[in-house]
């Protein structure tokens, strides 16, 4: 069988002409070895009828594997010559053929070093794309903790709204006012207690 990959051609036919020649060699091996099976069958058979026959069927088998060997070579070589037919006058794609796929290459040629540059370039924009694709993920991510953030500052907001009304109704005029208040008389308590604490340990020293 032949070593020539012939990637183009298996480009164009969806399959390597080796192994359609192959897949053709097993088919004819397969269907002599039939045939050679169904004669020795009609010969045993033959022989059945004759009396006093002395063939036996080990012979015949025997006979039978000699002859299917000797088959077996004639085809081998005219197979050979069949194969290199095909291979070179039939499943072969001239030089200069280009498939439909490849016809930009008549327009567009490139040398080997301009290919690699190109891969290269296409591996560098994968890479960046690889890296805008993180970021986006990573801004959406950010933008999901805004809006969640946001809702809590409404609802505290909404809070708030709700705080300033109930004081409004209680006489308080502007909550602010009476929350930063409540805020600096709060400080000043943990002024007097942080002192108290002072004192008190000073004390227990002396």
């Amino acid at each position: 069988m032949s070593m020539d990959p012939m990637t183009y051609e298996a480009q164009f036919f969806g399959f390597t002409p080796e192994t359609c020649m192959l897949r053709i060699y097993i088919a004819f091996q397969d269907y002599l070895f039939e045939v050679m099976q169904a004669v020795e069958q009609v010969i045993m058979k033959k022989l059945e009828g004759i009396p006093d026959c002395d063939i036996s069927p080990v012979q015949i088998r025997k006979c039978t594997e000699k002859f299917l060997c000797f088959m077996k070579g004639r085809f081998d070589k005219l197979f050979g010559k069949m194969e290199q037919l095909f291979l070179q006058l039939i499943l072969r794609i001239p030089p200069n053929i280009l498939l439909p796929e490849d016809k930009c290459q008549e327009t567009h040629p490139y040398s080997e070093e301009e290919f690699q540059l190109l891969q290269k370039e296409i591996e560098e924009l994968q890479e960046k794309y690889k890296t805008e694709l993180c970021t986006k993920q990573a801004l959406l991510a950010e933008l999901e903790e805004q809006k969640i953030v946001q809702a809590k500052l409404k609802q505290t907001l909404t809070l708030f709204d709700e705080l300033e009304n109930v004081g409004r109704d209680h006489g308080t005029s502007d909550f602010r006012e009476s929350l930063v208040s409540l805020v600096q008389k709060c400080r000043k308590l943990q002024n007097i207690r942080d002192n108290v604490e002072k004192e008190s340990k000073r004390l227990k020293i002396s």
